[in-house]
């Protein structure tokens, strides 16, 4: 990926070399979550380099006064430009967008014919796969589903056009862009609320206490990989009720 290694680093300031390095080993570590799910012929370095520009992008961009930790702000914006760099050259596996669109379909689709939230089994049920193939999917998918409520709710415009990204079907218009901001983050509150309870407390956890995967699965009593999927099917089941809620607004 030459576009990377050639794009032009923002400068920085020598009291900012200090925080980037720092960050280094974070930009590293997620690096490598999502090369273990890429092709080979992807290069690390290539996932790192576009997530220095990220955790640049971070320092610039990061404003206290919103109380999020930078942490955090840092590691949304790392994930999104490693991200943005592989959509840009078209690198995401087609598989992943294909299983993430049939889960948030099969998803809605559950959703609306019983009237809630469907359960693990019946999603695997209506999908005629098996719990364990079900779960397999979650962990395929998870790589891509980088959304941050936090984010969301305390949106800025660039991260609201990250968001409607995200969300948007390329075949159809995005309902996003019909809605104003205030409207957006009343919508994203809303189906937090109607989340089952334990995808609602790791979305708060993870979002907004801002624990650790590893530490709410000490709360929850379950292995972090579980918490993983828990937190997967809460983003898959944001995304289904933003879209067709705020698909009524497009007629």
């Amino acid at each position: 990926m030459k576009a990377i290694t050639q794009r032009r680093t923002p400068a920085v300031s020598p009291s900012r070399e200090e925080l980037i390095l720092e960050y280094v080993p974070l930009v590293k570590y997620l690096a490598q979550r999502v090369m273990a799910k890429l092709p080979h012929h992807i290069e690390l370095d290539d996932l790192i380099n576009a997530g220095v520009i990220g955790l640049i992008d971070a320092l610039e961009k990061y404003d206290p006064s919103k109380r999020i930790k930078f942490r955090t702000y840092a590691e949304f914006r790392i994930k999104g430009a490693i991200f943005d760099e592989l959509r840009s050259q078209d690198l995401l596996p087609r598989s992943w967008r294909q299983k993430l669109k049939e889960l948030e379909d099969v998803y809605g689709r559950l959703e609306q014919r019983l009237g809630r939230t469907p359960t693990e089994e019946e999603i695997a049920r209506e999908m005629n796969i098996s719990l364990e193939e079900f779960y397999q999917d979650l962990d395929e998918v998870r790589s891509i589903n980088f959304l941050s409520v936090d984010g969301l709710i305390d949106a800025t415009q660039e991260e609201k056009g990250r968001l409607m990204d995200l969300l948007a079907d390329d075949r159809e218009k995005d309902p996003l862009e019909l809605l104003g901001l205030s409207e957006l983050r009343e919508a994203v509150a809303e189906a937090i609320d109607e989340l089952p309870e334990r995808q609602r407390l790791v979305v708060t956890l993870y979002y907004y206490e801002e624990l650790t995967m590893k530490e709410i699965a000490h709360v929850l009593g379950v292995t972090e990989s579980r918490v993983s999927q828990i937190h997967t099917q809460a983003i898959i089941g944001l995304r289904a009720k933003l879209k067709r809620r705020l698909g009524e607004y497009g007629g």
